[in-house]
This record gives structure tokens, sequence and C-alpha cells, in this order.
């Protein structure tokens, strides 16, 4: 059953790869979900990044505060 699975997978992927190769319509589709994934997760990431400093700032100034 899991061979079976895995093998259909890999003919879906094989075929969806040659669908994009030869039509641009689909090429163009791909690019451009990729770049509106790309800047979402960009901007995840920038949150992110925020939080952590912010928790830091904080734990500083927590340990600041115990001294």
């Amino acid at each position: 059953m899991e061979k079976l699975f895995c093998l259909g997978l890999l003919f879906g992927m094989v075929g969806g790869a040659l669908i994009v190769a030869n039509s641009y319509k689909a090429r163009s589709l791909v690019k451009k979900s990729q770049s509106e994934i790309m800047d979402k997760v960009d901007e995840k990431m920038d949150e992110c990044l925020k939080q952590m400093e912010q928790s830091k700032e904080s734990g500083k100034k927590e340990k600041k505060a115990e001294k």
C-alpha cells in the first residue's frame, strides 16, 4: 500500500513538472505563487525576530530589577 502511494506521488510530481515545463501560463503561475509564499515567510520571520528581541529586552529588564 505504501509503495503504491509513493509511486502515485512520484508520477504526480513528474506529471506536474512536465506540465509546468511545457506551459507558459502554468510556469508563470508557479513563479507568482513562489514569490507570494516567500513574501509571507519573510513577514512571519520578521514578526518572530521582533518577538524574540522584545522577550530578550524584557528578560534583561527583569534581571536588572532583581539585582
